[in-house]
């Protein structure tokens, strides 16, 4: 009896130990050490790996079904002709220094956003024609735009639309960064740049979204540290200085994956896919024979198995697959890897190895591209896979690493042939940008106005179909006038210790919901 009883206590013990339980801390490793972290001032995704926890948003985006659900907006209505949007807000929601939240609150901080002297690097383009934001009453906003913008509900989840304390915000002004004060599940306690940023649980938090599980946070604190050298994110997850690391190396995802005590958590970051943009208006770029020479002659599978290790899928167009608007018919382009089809294409064009040196040249001028690459991202190593590979054709690579100040200046003049980008966003209008005439990132130098008006009607229209119509149309045309070539789509490989559980991640990919999260003891 003794031993059975024994037997019985053990199995209970063993049980437990496995079961999630609340309280405890965990610490985050953070891949960059960005120069700000006010979302309303700052653009860096890394910023919103803490930050979507101490603040709530006006609504939530569901990442399963895309739609979006209540926030602190109970409920809003869109007037007919797109341009007003009314929001109807919670009531009893108090920021963590005990101010009110209410339409006061959210008038003060959209027209901070949107102040010339705040200088905002992305919240205040997010919202995009807005023009005021007018008090109803205590809990009724409407937000007012000159024009309809179809993007503005999937704006107002992410967290650089936050709701800040108008309190904390007026009283520490440009220390504020330092101080920060939202509503959610966790609060803001310490911050010190390039070490670590606390975070405790917030215990009056009963206002959350219908998307997070648990009422209030599970965890006490959780402790972000910076991680910015690769090398040292898997040994600070397998030596215990980290329970979650984001952007785990590719080589060293299948070790761990393998390992008992860890697991990789892969996320498909939406956007646009990392690819290579083509300036059409420099020579020998301006023929398409030659740019469509360059897509059949890239072998993208390989450079995503010896780059990144089989992690991330090819890219078929300029939007990642896992982003609303995804058309997969541009799959149907310029596969498979046909380094025949390449050469065929290139003596169509009239570019031949006359002189036997081993470089295809035309009217006495060798065919030599300038690839301008960042330093992250591994765009290095790719650009070398797409030099050797581009060799064999006969086309020389001119590669230079340089800074992105220095791209957007190179992209800006049009002195590339070819520079890589990619970008995280969830609304496919992400797409105006860079295939838009007047887009800030058209590195392809494209200007068509057909493209330009199925941009610019995408972004108006809120009829969900008409948009992924349109979208499917411009995919179709940047592939079909080959203006870039699309390389893989962006997978944030995270490295999770196995005590940490129910770790979910949101519509963005890249913000974690760490009220849900708990640790097995």
């Amino acid at each position: 009896m003794r031993r059975r009883l024994l037997v019985l206590l053990v199995a209970a013990a063993l049980a437990t130990g496995c079961t999630p339980q609340p309280g405890g801390r965990i610490v985050y490793g953070l891949t960059l050490a960005p120069s700000g972290i006010d979302p309303h001032i700052n653009a860096s995704s890394e910023l919103g790996i803490p930050l979507t926890s101490v603040y709530d948003t006006l609504v939530y985006q569901d990442p399963k079904t895309g739609e979006f659900v209540p926030g602190l907006a109970q409920q809003w209505e869109v007037s007919e002709d797109g341009k007003v949007y009314t929001f109807y807000l919670r009531r009893g929601v108090k920021f963590h220094d005990g101010t009110p939240f209410n339409a006061e609150a959210v008038r003060f901080n959209l027209e901070r956003i949107v102040s010339p002297d705040l200088a905002s690097q992305r919240a205040r383009f997010m919202l995009g024609p807005y023009e005021r934001t007018e008090v109803v009453d205590e809990y009724t906003v409407r937000i007012i735009l000159r024009e309809p913008f179809a993007p503005l509900l999937d704006s107002l989840s992410q967290v650089y639309l936050a709701m800040a304390s108008p309190t904390a915000v007026q009283q520490w002004g440009s220390e504020y960064q330092l101080h920060q004060v939202g509503t959610g599940p966790f609060i803001f306690v310490e911050y010190v740049p390039g070490d670590h940023l606390l975070l405790r649980r917030n215990p009056n938090y009963a206002w959350g979204p219908p998307v997070y599980q648990h009422r209030t946070a599970q965890l006490e604190e959780v402790e972000f540290r910076f991680f910015t050298d690769p090398a040292t994110r898997s040994p600070a997850l397998e030596s215990g200085a980290a329970d979650v690391m984001g952007e785990i190396p590719p080589q060293d995802a299948a070790r761990l994956q393998g390992s008992a005590d860890f697991r990789i958590e892969a996320v498909a970051i939406p956007g646009v896919s990392l690819m290579l943009f083509m300036n059409t208006t420099r020579s020998p770029l301006d023929d398409i024979n030659v740019r469509q020479a360059l897509l059949f002659g890239t072998d993208r599978k390989a450079i995503i198995s010896a780059v990144f290790r089989d992690t991330s899928p090819v890219a078929c167009g300029p939007l990642a697959a896992a982003t609303f608007g995804y058309n997969p018919m541009v799959c149907q382009f310029y596969q498979p890897y046909n380094p025949d089809q390449a050469a065929a294409l290139l003596e169509e064009a009239g570019w031949k190895d006359t002189d036997g040196d081993g470089v295809r040249d035309k009217d006495g001028q060798p065919l030599v591209l300038d690839f301008y690459l960042m330093g992250w991202g591994y765009m290095p190593e790719v650009g070398q896979l797409i030099a050797d590979q581009w060799a064999r054709l006969g086309v020389r690579v001119q590669s230079q690493v340089v800074s992105y100040p220095e791209a957007l200046e190179i992209a800006k003049e049009g002195r590339h042939h070819l520079m890589p980008f990619n970008l995280s966003g969830s609304d496919p209008d992400i797409l105006r940008r860079f295939f838009h005439s007047q887009g800030g990132f058209n590195w392809s130098k494209v200007n068509d106005p057909e493209m330009d008006r199925w941009l610019e009607e995408g972004a108006r229209v809120s009829d969900r179909n008409r948009r992924a119509d349109l979208y499917a149309k411009v995919q179709d045309r940047v592939m079909e006038s080959a203006l870039i070539i699309p390389i893989r789509d962006y997978v944030n490989l995270n490295g999770v210790s196995n005590r940490v559980q129910g770790l979910r991640f949101d519509a963005r990919g890249w913000f974690p919901w760490l009220i849900d999260v708990t640790l097995r003891r």
